[in-house]
């Protein structure tokens, strides 16, 4: 027997199986030596048994003939992209947000004003002045601002600050930090216009603030101007509404509802305070069912509903709130479906609604009114109250009711200044007037004012434009074949000129484009009436109520205002509204 046999031989039967683990990895190599002789070993490797014997075929297998290992599945990769966008998303949007906050804290240097150049002088600081100076050229002109108030303020989020739900400085935007973003310097002077000479072409106006100098009352002159004053709260005559009611215009307003409603809790839950007593304290009554009345209502619910029903738990079940509108239903500039979604809500929300129901009288206790029956029919209602707010109607401030009278073309006018289709003043020359002080022919809402103001920066950068070409295709005609060898190139510039200047003179009317109406009714609900295309989509509800944040959010003029706003939200949501007075 040759050497290799008696190899395989003494393998094939090996006196353990721990022999047989340590010799197994000579195998595959005596294998190749003796690959001649494989047929003569086969009985011997046969007459391995049981669990040696698997376990040299699977040492054998292993490594002869391994076998590949199956391929990994790709898993999750559509939401690994999705992270990875939305991980891009937010390093853009902070990196958007810091650069417009780096903008607003580093302004660049601005140029002094040119006495050589036009005074436009602005009246008021609203929707109306303020779109026009965010797109105004200011280095065409010599701009000046006069307002009582050196702010700009967001008045669709001013329900919100009634109940603490934002803080009343989120939606205020300091004028001059809006002036300083400006190429060309514009001077701001904090006071009121109190009459307007068209013929002198000056404004008197006078300091009113509490601090006075020596100086409280002066002229100033203008060549152009823009009067931009808003309106002012109509009681249509209705004794007791002034002295006892609380308006819903300005911050101040704002400020007073907020501690009316705290010290009507307070008073309420005074010991041994009578039962009558609480029920009036704790009813609270909204004159005014437009958008206004409407989302202060539902701002009003949630704040008892969400906070004081917690923390003054034995008099919540003695609040109430009713809303009064002397027209046939509430929110009538929305469409059908939406006012009747509307009314049911509020009736969820146990919001009392009285339609065609006139106020003809209020004391400091009570509202007198009367109501129009179905059948035609007419009844006296008194509805005692601890919180009375009046949303409903504007008047003509006093200096717009002193310019109206100087101009003979005004005096049937009775809503404010008539304007025509470019916002000129009817009847005056270099006046023009935006927002709720002007008759145009549109409701009086902040988005017909934003965009009168938009058209009149339009207008007025294009009027400089139009001066400067036409002076300058004046300049070249004087010049014309005075000297031999340049009437081409001459020729050639003026009308190119002319060119630009028919281009430019070609401003459209103004024509207003309704964007849609939004409004919160309550319960993290909201109603939009919104333009698409050549129709109008109505949308109620949850989600509608998110697209109202995210709107108003958007059409805030500041990115500080937008964090502050957001911030506000969020905190109101997790820590609850404050029960402070102040």
């Amino acid at each position: 027997m040759s050497s290799s046999s008696r190899a395989l031989a003494q393998l094939a039967v090996p006196r353990s199986g721990a022999a047989l683990l340590q010799s197994s990895s000579q195998v595959p190599r005596l294998f190749i030596q003796s690959s001649r002789k494989t047929v003569a070993a086969r009985p011997a490797f046969g007459s391995l048994q049981g669990p040696v014997s698997r376990q040299f075929r699977r040492g054998y297998a292993d490594q002869v003939t391994p076998s590949p290992e199956p391929p990994k599945k790709r898993r999750f990769r559509t939401l690994r992209w999705a992270w990875r966008l939305g991980y891009l998303s937010a390093i853009a949007g902070v990196a958007y947000i810091g650069y417009g906050i780096y903008e607003d804290r580093h302004p660049e240097p601005q140029t002094e004003p040119d006495p050589t150049k036009k005074t436009l002088v602005i009246l008021g600081t609203g929707w109306g002045s303020v779109s026009l100076l965010k797109r105004l050229d200011t280095e065409n002109y010599n701009v000046i601002v006069i307002s009582p108030r050196n702010y700009f303020l967001f008045t669709p989020l001013l329900p919100s600050c009634t109940t603490g739900t934002i803080e009343h400085r989120s939606i205020m935007e300091p004028i001059r930090t809006i002036l300083r973003s400006k190429k060309a310097s514009v001077r701001f002077y904090e006071a009121e216009a109190s009459s307007i000479d068209p013929d002198r072409k000056v404004v008197r106006i006078f300091d009113n603030s509490e601090v006075k100098g020596d100086m409280t009352e002066t002229e100033v002159p203008y060549d152009m101007l823009v009067v931009g004053v808003g309106a002012e709260n109509a009681t249509f005559g209705i004794p007791g509404v002034r002295e006892h009611s609380c308006f819903l215009k300005e911050i101040g307003d704002a400020q007073r509802i907020r501690k009316r409603i705290m010290d009507c809790v307070e008073t309420a839950a005074f010991k041994d305070q009578s039962p009558e007593e609480i029920d009036r304290l704790m009813h609270m009554v909204v004159v005014g069912g437009g958008p206004t009345g409407v989302e202060f209502a539902g701002e009003l619910q949630d704040f008892f509903e969400e906070d004081i029903k917690k923390l003054v738990p034995e008099i919540s079940d003695r609040f109430r709130v009713t809303l009064i509108e002397a027209l046939p239903n509430v929110l009538p500039s929305f469409s059908k479906q939406l006012i009747e979604y509307t009314e049911s809500t509020f009736k969820e929300e146990k919001i009392n609604i009285h339609t065609k129901t006139m106020v003809k009288k209020v004391t400091d206790k009570q509202v007198e009114a009367v109501a129009t029956r179905p059948d035609g029919s007419k009844e006296t209602i008194v509805f005692p109250y601890g919180l009375l707010v009046w949303a409903t109607g504007n008047a003509v401030r006093p200096v717009v009711q002193d310019l109206m009278q100087r101009i003979p073309a005004q005096k049937n006018s009775r809503r404010g200044l008539a304007v025509n289709e470019y916002l000129v003043v009817q009847g005056a020359r270099d006046i023009w007037a935006v927002g709720d002080c002007a008759v145009a022919g549109y409701a009086p809402t902040a988005q017909v004012a934003s965009q009168e103001g938009n058209f009149l920066a339009r207008l007025f950068n294009n009027m400089a434009r139009t001066e400067a070409l036409e002076g300058k295709i004046a300049e070249l005609s004087g010049s014309l074949n005075l000297q031999p060898g340049n009437t081409a190139e001459i020729s050639r510039e003026i009308e190119e000129y002319e060119r630009q200047l028919r281009r430019i003179k070609d401003v459209k009317p103004f024509h207003y484009s309704h964007q849609g109406s939004l409004a919160y009714i309550g319960s993290e609900k909201a109603v939009a009436d919104v333009t698409w295309f050549n129709g109008n989509v109505a949308a109620a509800g949850g989600l509608t109520y998110l697209f109202w944040r995210s709107a108003y959010i958007s059409m805030c003029f500041s990115t500080r205002n937008r964090l502050l706003v957001i911030n506000d939200w969020l905190k109101s949501k997790l820590f609850g509204r404050d029960l402070s007075r102040e």
